[in-house]
C-alpha cells in the first residue's frame, strides 16, 4: 500500500497551526461568465442596521461570481418607493431590490424589501424578514438566497452554514461558521485533533472523529445543546463518519476486524451492521443523494480508487479509473456528479466526474487539495487546499469559473464541511 495512502487513512490528524475564534476572509479569484447585472439601492429606515443588511446583500451577491454589482450612487429606496425604471436600465442594472429597516415595539428588526425586473419594469416579489438586531446579517444573508433564487432559478446558500477546523498551539477548535466565514463558533476545543466533520441532514448536528481518548473515535455533537453521544468507539480505528440522506445511519470505517471497512451504524451507535468485504482498505463512504449506494475509496485493486456499493453492502464496482490515484469521493446534491480528489503528476487536485459520460474534469491547479465538500444546490465546492505554505479553504464553482479563497490570517484552516439548506 502507498504510503501516502496509508497517511491519508489518518484523517489527516496533523493540522498546521492556525489562529483561533478568527473569521475566514474571503477573496475572489475568478467569476462567472454573463454575470447578471443587479442594484441594491440604499435602504431606508434605521440607518446603521439598514446598511448592515444591505451591505450583507451586495457582498454575498458579489462573492458568488454570478452577479455584477452596480453602483447605486447613493440612492435610497424603501420597498413601496415608485421606480424610475429607465433610470436604473440606464445606469445598467437588469434587477433592483429595494427595502426598509425598521424596529418594532418588541425591539425586533423588521427587514422589507422588493425585487425589480428593471427590463420588464415589473416586481419580482419580495418578503419581510423578523429578527433580533443581533441578526441582521442573517436577514441579509436571506434577502441574498431570494435574490440569487428569482434571479439564477437556483436556491439559495448564503443562509447555509459551514464547520472547519483550526489549530492554535496545542488546541484544535471545531468551528462552525456562516457560510461567508462569519459569526464564527467553537463547537468543540480540544488538546487533540479533530477531523472529518459532517453535517447531519437536518443541520442539527455535526458528526466528527476526535482523538480526545488517545485514539480516534466517532462522536455525533448536537449543535443547539453542545451535548455529545460517543456512536463508535471500538477497538482500533473509528473513523470517516457519513450521514445517509434520512439521518437515521451512519456509514463509518471500522478496524476492529481487521483491516479498515465500511460499517453502518444507528445514529445512536446501536446496531453495527458491516457492510464491505475485501482484503484490502475500505475507507471515506458517502450516500448517494437517495441513499440507495455508498461511493467509497479502496486499494482493494492495488492502488486507492473510487467504488460504489449498494448501502446494503454487496459486490462493489469500480468507479474511477483515470490515474493510480483518486479518493475522497463526494456526490453531488442532484445525484449526477461525483467530486473526489485526483492525483495528477505528483499534484492532488480536485476532480469532478459526470457520472453518466464518465467524463473528469480537474477543476484546480492546486498542489494539495483535500476534502471536497458540496453546496447543498451543488453549485460550488468547499475544499482544503495549501497555498504559500499554509492552509486555506478554497469554494470552486462545479464548472470551475468561479473561485473563491477562504483564509485565516496567520494561520491554517482545515476539514470543511458545507451545512444543508436552512429549514
Amino acid at each position: 500500500m502507498p504510503q501516502i495512502f496509508r497517511k491519508f487513512l489518518f484523517l489527516l490528524a496533523l493540522l498546521a497551526a492556525a489562529g483561533t475564534q478568527a473569521q475566514l476572509s474571503i477573496e475572489i479569484t475568478g467569476a462567472g461568465a454573463n454575470r447578471i447585472p443587479v442594484a441594491i439601492a440604499n435602504f431606508a429606515g434605521e440607518t446603521a442596521a439598514a446598511q448592515v443588511i444591505a451591505s450583507t446583500v451586495r457582498s454575498d451577491l458579489e462573492r458568488s461570481g454570478l452577479f455584477k454589482l452596480i453602483d447605486p450612487a447613493g440612492a435610497t429606496l424603501d420597498e413601496n418607493a415608485p421606480v424610475n425604471f429607465a433610470d436604473w436600465k440606464g445606469r445598467g442594472a437588469d434587477a433592483l431590490a429595494t427595502g426598509s429597516v425598521t424596529r418594532g415595539a418588541d425591539g425586533r428588526m423588521q427587514a422589507r424589501f422588493r425585487l425589480y425586473d428593471t427590463q420588464k419594469q415589473v416586481a419580482l416579489g419580495g418578503a419581510v424578514y423578523v429578527t433580533g438586531p443581533e441578526q441582521l446579517r442573517a436577514a441579509g444573508h436571506r434577502i441574498a438566497d431570494y435574490i440569487y433564487e428569482k434571479l439564477t432559478g437556483e436556491k439559495g446558500i448564503f443562509s447555509t452554514r459551514i464547520a472547519y477546523v483550526v489549530k492554535s498551539g496545542g488546541q484544535f477548535k471545531l468551528q462552525i461558521a456562516d457560510a461567508d466565514g462569519q459569526n464564527a463558533a467553537t463547537a468543540l476545543s480540544s488538546t487533540e485533533p479533530i477531523i472529518s466533520p459532517v453535517w447531519s441532514p437536518d443541520g442539527s448536528k455535526v458528526a466528527y472523529v476526535s482523538f480526545e481518548k488517545k485514539k480516534p473515535v466517532i462522536y455525533v455533537h448536537s449543535l443547539a445543546s453542545g451535548q455529545r453521544q460517543v456512536v463508535a468507539n471500538f477497538k482500533g480505528s473509528n473513523s470517516a463518519p457519513a450521514w445517509s440522506p434520512d439521518g437515521r445511519k451512519l456509514a463509518i470505517v471500522l478496524s476492529k476486524d481487521g483491516n479498515s471497512q465500511i460499517y453502518s451504524v444507528n445514529a445512536d451507535g446501536s446496531g453495527v451492521q458491516r457492510l464491505s468485504q475485501s482484503a484490502g482498505i475500505d475507507t471515506e463512504p458517502r450516500y448517494s443523494p437517495d441513499g440507495s449506494a455508498i461511493y467509497f475509496t479502496s486499494d482493494r485493486g492495488g492502488s486507492p480508487q473510487v467504488y460504489r456499493m449498494s448501502a446494503n453492502g454487496g459486490d462493489a464496482q469500480r468507479v474511477t479509473f483515470e490515474g493510480s490515484y483518486n479518493v475522497s469521493p463526494r456526490p453531488s446534491p442532484d445525484g449526477k456528479t461525483l467530486a473526489f480528489i485526483s492525483r495528477r503528476d505528483g499534484r492532488f487536485q480536485l476532480a469532478v466526474m459526470d457520472l453518466a459520460s464518465k467524463q473528469v474534469q480537474i477543476l484546480t491547479d492546486s498542489v494539495k487539495d483535500e476534502s471536497p465538500s458540496f453546496a447543498p444546490n451543488g453549485r460550488m465546492i468547499l475544499i482544503a487546499t495549501e497555498i504559500g505554505g499554509r492552509g486555506v479553504l478554497t469554494a470552486v464553482s462545479s464548472d470551475g469559473r468561479i473561485k473563491q479563497r477562504l483564509s485565516v490570517a496567520g494561520g491554517d484552516v482545515r476539514e470543511p464541511a458545507w451545512g444543508p439548506f436552512n429549514p
